[in-house]
């Protein structure tokens, strides 16, 4: 079996990839954005809050946890919305 997915490119010049099968050669980034950021980050210490509430058996604090990793979410999202996303307009190099 080969470690490749059969592809073709069509006259477009666009690749065909066989379904069931991932297309590798085109670049997805890493999402290296301050929202991307933000969220994984605040996401970690809501992750924290509930494992260390899991821990002392608080399930107030482990549910606080679970809305900080939720938070998390909600401010990704909307610093990717305000342009602070991959590619966003707050993140154009001004020639500087």
């Amino acid at each position: 079996m080969s470690s490749k997915a059969p592809a073709s490119v069509s006259k477009s010049g666009t690749r065909q990839v066989a379904p069931g099968h991932v297309d590798h050669s085109q670049e997805l980034g890493h999402g290296n954005s301050p929202a991307a950021w933000t969220c994984v980050i605040v996401m970690l210490v809501g992750a924290l809050i509930a494992s260390i509430a899991f821990v002392i058996a608080s399930t107030p604090i482990f549910i606080a946890g679970a809305g900080v990793m939720v938070l998390g979410l909600i401010l990704g999202y909307i610093m990717r919305k305000a342009g602070y996303g991959v590619d966003g307009s707050k993140l154009k190099n001004s020639g500087h």
